[in-house]
């Protein structure tokens, strides 16, 4: 009976070490977690090509005379535009229900005429659809995927799947007086075209000097926090974060920081480009310090460049980023750059 037992608890530690063996396999199938991977580039676009509008998040209140702002601003530049059927839909905050919003979504994947995908608006919602999608087509035609903010959930998903995106304008940032936002529109068109993207930042005060090449990964804050957890988050090992948010507490932000940091999203980082954080909610308490520092004490320990006041998130300016792309990060004392490669 004695010699029963023994088996019987051996048998159980070998069963638990397959268990965990194949649980830490599939982990690892479901996660790209090789940053040395070069991402597939969608082919970019040129006169003739087409781009399909879609709202996979937030309602469409009154935007129509938006969205066909955006439509002639495309077709300015020789391309031919759609409009998703459902874009205009509403199903309470939703742009429709997660079907609608889904059925054009996939549609775009899997058009072969269609080159890339524009996202009308973020809000809320694209979570609710990710799982849903499929991909097959998309890999045989990869297209462009276009937005920020909650598309950053999308740009998660693409990168994960071996594919650059957009973080950028979509068709509810232009405003009546185009050349208000002209910066924002002459980066998009450089992006989508091909042409090389470099930026010159002066320096805030608060950045942490140094160089550093990786890939860009990264978005909405909100939303990387978000997808902690699931099969849409991403490595940041050997790459460079970038990272915007809109709306939200001190405490909150740094709440959704420290959960990164728990889930060892800084320990291989290579740097961190903070966009635009704005609106940030008053407190009853207030936090003490100013934004740059809370940021700046939750990754002390870590030895790499942190770049403050890029012009990219919900402000005004909003430069687009080719997420999955290499970049070479040089944070200085008066100026910084970001150089994409081409």
């Amino acid at each position: 009976m004695h010699l029963n037992r023994i088996i019987y608890c051996v048998v159980c530690v070998v069963l638990f070490q397959i268990e965990t063996s194949q649980a830490q396999s599939t982990s690892a199938m479901n996660v790209e977690t090789t940053p040395s991977k070069k991402l597939i580039k969608p082919d970019y676009l040129k006169a003739g090509d087409t781009v399909l509008i879609v709202s996979p998040a937030g309602v469409l209140r009154n935007k129509e005379a938006r969205i066909q702002q955006a439509k002639d601003l495309l077709k300015g530049w020789g391309l031919n535009v759609v409009v998703g059927k459902n874009v205009f839909n509403q199903n309470n905050q939703f742009s429709g229900t997660d079907e609608e919003r889904c059925e054009d979504f996939q549609k775009a994947l899997d058009d072969p005429t269609i080159s890339a995908i524009w996202c009308s608006r973020g809000g809320y919602g694209t979570v609710r659809i990710l799982d849903a999608l499929d991909y097959t087509k998309f890999k045989a035609n990869p297209k462009w995927l276009i937005g920020y903010s909650d598309i950053t959930a999308l740009h998660n998903q693409f990168h994960n799947l071996g594919y650059e995106s957009i973080h950028g304008i979509m068709g509810v940032s232009l405003t009546d007086d185009i050349t208000e936002v002209q910066d924002n529109v002459d980066s998009f068109k450089d992006a989508i075209f091909g042409k090389p993207l470099s930026y010159k930042i002066e320096s805030s005060e608060y950045n942490k000097q140094g160089t550093a090449t990786g890939q860009l990964v990264g978005g909405n804050l909100t939303l990387l926090h978000t997808m902690l957890g699931s099969v849409t988050t991403i490595d940041t090992s050997g790459k460079i974060l970038f990272f915007e948010e809109v709306g939200e507490y001190a405490y909150h932000i740094d709440r959704m920081l420290q959960s990164l940091k728990r889930a060892g999203y800084f320990e291989n980082c290579k740097g961190i480009i903070v966009g635009d954080i704005s609106r940030v909610r008053k407190n009853s308490t207030d936090w003490g310090k100013p934004m740059e520092q809370l940021i700046l004490d939750v990754v002390s320990e870590y030895d790499f460049p942190v770049l403050f006041n890029f012009p990219a998130g919900h402000a005004d300016d909003n430069r687009s980023l080719i997420l999955g792309r290499t970049i070479e990060l040089t944070v200085g004392d008066e100026q910084s750059t970001v150089d994409f490669e081409e």
